[in-house]
This record gives structure tokens, C-alpha cells and sequence, in this order.
């Protein structure tokens, strides 16, 4: 039986899965607007990690509170700094069980995955190295990212997706963002990633309406934050 929200979004919908994987697959990375359709961004905060903003700003500290302490300097309001691992660790192992060609899409391929549960999901994926029988982080639906997204049960083209396989760059780990993030050796389905592999950094919640490229530039130039007059949003 289909969840009445993916019925009501029908075959049209696409998860975030799919455009995530696309983006990834033609190199148009927003970070602008870091919630996809069909997600859930978390309240009014914006998440950045030390090493995205480190990646656009090269001589940015590696000390997070050297950092944070720069970012409030600048007028942003820095809420928590969260460890990287703390963020990963909903997100588990996955092996993909076997793959197919998506029915209706030339660019997807529907996986069978073991999560290490006793049912199997079922992850539609455009990424062009997944493999059968290979490792990858799994992000199940009603999971977070670090970037505050929030993953959602979808269909794409007409093929259930409950979650997707993860990207180093989409889990905050790296810059790659041309493919999966491959696991080495062979850790147990279900196992937290963090415990799976060497989770390192941290990601700052910066509250009150921030986005990453106000953010950037701002550290970039040391300008202050430019925010609105009080009341701007009632303005007509």
C-alpha cells in the first residue's frame, strides 16, 4: 500500500535522493538553498561544517573556536558546535544486495539494500558507481544530514526510494561529489557510520535566517553581517 504522502505527491515527486544524485552527477551543488523538495529543513538555522566553510575559505582557522568566535564578530548567532559524529551517527551502513535498471529512467538504478534489519529497503539511485555487494552510508527515510535536511520516503518515477546511499560531500566528509562514498573492507549493515569509519570536525548552527553564501562572504571580506531593519518581513 503507498504512504498517503507519497500518494498524494504521485509519480511527479521526486525524494531528495534524486536530486541530490543528480546534482551531484552535472555538478550543480546549491548551497544556497541546502533543503531539496520532498525534505524537511530543520526551523530557521542554518548547519555549515568547518570543512565546507575551510573548502571556500582557505585561510579560515582549524580551531572551532576560533572560528565560531569569528563568525559571532561578524554579527551571526553561532547556537551549538556540533560534532560531525554526533550528526553521522543516525546514518548506518548499507550493503547494496543486488541492483536493476530503473524501469522508466536510463540515469537510475533501483538497489536492494541491507540495512541490518530483517527487511530489505529499496533506494533508487543515480549515482554511476554503485555496485552490488559494495559498502555505502545509508540515510533512511525520517534521517537528518548534517546540513539539516531532513530525508523523506519518495517515489521516483514511479519506484519506491526509502532513503538514499550517501556522498562524502553530502555527509560533511569531503569535497567529492561525484559518486557514492564506497566503505572499505566489509562492515556490518546497520552499524552507525561514525563506528564504521574515522569521523572527524565539527558543524556550526548558526541561527536567525543565515545562509551559507551571506556566511562565506562574510568571512571572506570581514564586511559585518548586513541584517534586515526590524519588522522588514511585514513590509509590503
Amino acid at each position: 500500500m503507498t504512504h498517503p504522502e507519497t500518494q498524494r505527491h504521485g509519480d511527479e515527486s521526486a525524494s531528495v535522493s534524486l536530486c541530490l544524485r543528480v546534482r551531484c552527477l552535472f555538478a550543480a551543488r546549491n548551497r544556497r538553498s541546502r533543503a531539496e523538495p520532498h525534505t524537511e529543513p530543520m526551523e530557521k538555522a542554518v548547519n555549515l561544517s568547518l570543512l565546507y566553510l575551510r573548502s571556500r575559505v582557505p585561510d579560515l582557522s582549524s580551531d572551532p573556536e576560533e572560528v565560531a568566535a569569528r563568525l559571532r564578530g561578524l554579527d551571526f548567532t553561532v547556537e551549538r558546535i556540533v560534532p560531525l559524529a554526533e550528526l553521522l551517527r543516525p546514518i548506518v551502513v548499507g550493503r547494496v544486495e543486488s541492483l536493476t535498471q530503473h524501469p522508466n529512467a536510463d540515469r537510475l538504478k533501483v538497489c536492494v539494500v541491507d540495512d541490518g534489519g530483517e527487511q530489505r529497503l529499496q533506494i533508487v539511485t543515480g549515482a554511476g558507481n554503485v555496485q552490488a555487494g559494495a559498502y555505502y552510508p545509508l540515510v533512511r527515510s525520517g534521517t537528518t544530514l548534517p546540513n539539516g535536511t531532513r530525508i523523506k520516503r519518495g517515489k521516483l518515477r514511479g519506484e519506491v526510494s526509502e532513503g538514499m546511499l550517501g556522498s562524502a560531500d553530502e555527509l560533511e566528509l569531503g569535497t567529492d561529489h561525484d559518486g557514492l562514498l564506497t566503505l572499505a573492507g566489509e562492515p556490518a549493515p546497520g552499524t552507525p557510520l561514525p563506528d564504521a569509519i574515522p569521523v572527524d570536525g565539527v558543524v556550526f548552527v548558526l541561527a536567525g535566517g543565515a545562509d551559507a553564501d551571506e556566511v562565506v562572504e562574510a568571512l571572506a571580506t570581514g564586511k559585518r553581517r548586513e541584517t534586515p531593519p526590524p519588522n522588514e518581513d511585514a513590509r509590503t
